[in-house]
C-alpha cells in the first residue's frame, strides 16, 4: 500500500513538472530548475538566521545603507 502511494505521489510530481516545463525543451529544463532548487534550499537552510539578518540590514550602521563614496 505504501509503495502505491509513493508511486502515485511521484506520478503527480512528474505531471506538475511537465506543466512547469512550458516552452522549455527537455535539455533546457535543468538549466532553469537547478538554480531555483539551489535558491530554495539556501532559503530553507538560512531561515533560522533571517530575522537577525533583516534586523542588521535595517540598522543605520549597515554598510549596504551607507551612501556611495565618490572616487
Amino acid at each position: 500500500m505504501a509503495e502505491s502511494k509513493i508511486n502515485n505521489n511521484a506520478g503527480f510530481i512528474w505531471s506538475v513538472a511537465d506543466l512547469l516545463r512550458g516552452d522549455y525543451k527537455r535539455s533546457e529544463y535543468g538549466l532553469v530548475i537547478l538554480p531555483l532548487t539551489v535558491l530554495r534550499r539556501l532559503d530553507c537552510v538560512l531561515e533560522p538566521t533571517k530575522p537577525a539578518v533583516l534586523a542588521r540590514g535595517a540598522s543605520p550602521s549597515c554598510p549596504a545603507r551607507r551612501p556611495p563614496t565618490a572616487p
